[in-house]
């Protein structure tokens, strides 16, 4: 897994697509759903990780970018 694309085709693999309109909003729903996957036991320990890790690293980077404008 190397960027959202791959969490975002993970989490359609379980059919959940999301999309409101906000980045940020979006990667915060994205995380809260494969926080439900990975304790219902869908996904494995790795995936998990490996999906927090890009997402958490493009909210900080939103986060930054809504900062400088």
């Amino acid at each position: 897994m190397d960027s959202i694309y791959d969490v975002q085709q993970l989490l359609k693999r379980f059919g959940s697509i999301i999309y409101v309109g906000d980045r940020l909003g979006d990667l915060q729903l994205m995380e809260e759903e494969l926080k439900q996957l990975y304790y219902s036991q869908a996904i494995d320990r790795k995936d998990f990780e490996m999906a927090i890790l890009l997402i958490r690293h493009e909210i900080q980077y939103e986060l930054e970018k809504k900062k400088r404008m």
